[in-house]
């Protein structure tokens, strides 16, 4: 006879030790053998939870009260910490969150990839924990999420416009934000200036939900080393009067904005893009990155932690093992960043990109840095293990994946274990799939190493690199 572990309520409190931290930013604590998903929750702290929602197999509660603190407990600097759910680890000490998303990872090639005879190293941290994210997409709302805080005070708040970011499992709720830690210091200000130039014109924030109002989305791209910044305000129609008086009245606030843009997003998609209209400059940013200048549009990826992306590109170079003849192929290689920064030491650097308009961009940022020995093609990665395609480019010594957080068709990663080279560098910013991935490439291929890297301080994500030898 099985007895049942004991069940918790909707709304009930306990008195929980907080054991670990959990995938997500959640911790783990258990009430008699029964496991509780805490959020605001450090490892070590004893704390009143209260319940929010139960399970067969699990329960999730968030804090009520820290009742004896961890010795790894931070104050939070964000005074939206809590609601927002931007960086939901600043309440935990950085060298732990170090620590914490090395074992993530361990865990993940244990239990998905099923890895034996490996080592992680030690996370790789980012100079910067704060201020260190050089784009931020905000979102206008008609359904302002009021805290606990501002319903409490007893004041009455413009519930029908917000601008900030989306409370975490809410997609139609918007914190209106007064200060955000993941940007530069500016983009705060011309966060809330946007915001009282709205107001004051009784602009409307678009309702997700009626597929109606003004206002879409407000994206702000800085660059690190030539202070360039790039404003895009997204709006449901093109209005060519709103985006002139909007753009006069920026450049007059904030003279530093060398680009400004409207784009024209008309379609129910939550996307920060659309048609794109020049108000103002050239249309994009420059950056420099290890000596490389990329132009940088307003919807072109580039590596968010402008700080920690040279050493990123640094592990991949390790990684590869180039000593100056090698043949390189670069899969879902984008606007060419690591093709760039590996053609330095190696022989010939092949790009792979499916989207035309990125491969456009990584030809003119190998022409921008008067580099010669990278091509850049459009094409599915598939094509990377053609006869023709390697009778046209070569033979690859080595390959470069970086895909998006879906990962690997499983029919690539099958195709690798037969056909692919002698090596392999596997960028991850999902160590989910990649340890899936693994699981099937480590029937040909030899894990080398393992070197997570922290991109985003204060959250629970992780870019993960690995090194495969072919056995």
């Amino acid at each position: 006879m099985t007895t049942e572990k004991p069940r918790l309520k909707r709304g009930q409190s306990v008195e929980l030790e907080i054991e670990t931290a959990g995938f997500e930013g959640l911790a783990v604590a258990r009430h008699e053998g029964f496991v509780v998903f805490v959020r605001n929750a450090v490892p070590g702290d004893r704390a009143r939870v209260q319940i929010q929602r139960t399970k067969r197999r699990f329960a999730e509660g968030i804090v009520e009260e820290i009742l004896r603190p961890s010795p790894d407990r931070m104050t939070p600097r964000c005074p939206h910490f809590g609601t927002c759910g931007g960086c939901n680890w600043q309440n935990l000490d950085y060298r732990r969150q170090l620590q914490t998303k090395r074992q993530h990872v361990i865990d993940l090639m244990d239990r998905i990839g099923r890895l034996r005879d490996y080592w992680v190293r030690p996370t790789a941290g980012s100079p910067r924990q704060l201020h260190y994210r050089n784009k931020m997409e905000f979102s206008f709302g008609a359904r302002r999420w009021l805290t606990r805080e501002e319903i409490e005070s007893g004041e009455e708040f413009q519930r029908d416009f917000a601008l900030g970011l989306h409370v975490p499992k809410r997609f139609d709720r918007i914190l209106n934000l007064e200060v955000c830690y993941l940007p530069e210091t500016a983009v705060s200000d011309i966060l809330t200036w946007v915001r009282g130039f709205a107001l004051q014109r009784h602009w409307s924030a678009y309702d997700v939900r009626k597929h109606e109002g003004f206002l879409r989305n407000l994206v702000i791209r800085t660059s690190q080393a030539t202070g360039q910044v790039l404003v895009n305000l997204v709006t449901s129609r093109r209005d060519t009067e709103a985006a002139s008086m909007f753009t006069e009245a920026l450049l007059a606030e904030f003279p530093q904005v060398t680009t400004v843009l409207n784009s024209v997003n008309s379609t129910r998609s939550p996307v920060a893009a659309g048609e794109v209209f020049v108000e103002h400059g050239p249309g994009r940013i420059e950056e420099v990155l290890a000596g490389l200048r990329f132009y940088v549009g307003p919807n072109t990826f580039f590596q968010p932690n402008t700080f920690q992306a040279e050493r990123l590109f640094e592990i991949v170079q390790e990684f590869a093992v180039l000593r100056g003849g090698e043949t390189v192929f670069d899969l879902y290689c984008g606007i060419g960043a690591i093709s760039l920064f590996l053609s330095r030491n190696a022989g010939r650097v092949i790009g792979l990109e499916v989207q035309p308009e990125a491969v456009q961009a990584a030809e003119e940022n190998a022409r921008l840095n008067g580099i010669e020995n990278c091509s850049f093609r459009v094409g599915d990665v598939f094509r990377a293990l053609e006869a023709e395609w390697q009778e046209e480019f070569g033979t690859p010594e080595v390959m470069v994946l970086d895909p998006p957080r879906p990962g690997l068709h499983p029919e690539l990663c099958r195709g690798l274990a037969e056909r692919g080279p002698k090596r392999i560098v596997y960028v991850s910013c999902n160590p989910a799939t990649q340890a899936r991935d693994l699981q099937i490439l480590t029937q040909s291929y030899h894990v080398q190493a393992v070197q997570p890297v922290d991109m985003f301080p204060h959250t629970y994500h992780i870019e993960n690199v690995v090194a495969l030898v072919k056995e």
